[in-house]
């Protein structure tokens, strides 16, 4: 558990500098008339709407991976230990996927409704 832990905070440190190092790329320059104002301002929205959405749905999808890569260990930890009750563990497994995938795919629909609505 120590090592995903150390895994997932090193993940989580190379995103924050990787999206530091990005800031420069998101700089423009001064407008010249208001028409261009507006223009900038148009396109920076859009670009944060990018960004929000594409980090709402990578951390939507690691968190869904790694509950279902926990799930499916133990699950099979446990029909390992009691091959008896196998089939009524299995279900229970089959069952707490089906949400976890659920919640991903709300995540994706509010992503859907970032970019398309606000």
């Amino acid at each position: 558990m120590k090592q995903l832990m150390k895994k997932i905070f090193v993940l989580a440190g190379v995103l924050v500098l990787a999206l530091s190092l990005a800031a420069p790329a998101f700089a423009a320059g001064e407008p010249e008339s208001q028409q261009a104002a507006s223009q900038v301002q148009e396109d920076n929205t859009i670009g944060l709407k990018a960004i929000a959405a594409g980090v709402a749905v990578g951390v939507a999808a690691a968190g869904g991976a790694v509950g279902m890569g926990l799930a499916t260990a133990k699950s099979t930890e446990s029909i390992a230990r009691q091959p008896e009750a196998e089939g009524k563990i299995r279900t229970m497994l089959m069952l707490g996927l089906v949400f976890i995938e659920t919640a991903i795919i709300y995540a994706l629909l509010v992503v859907i409704l970032i970019i398309f609505v606000l």
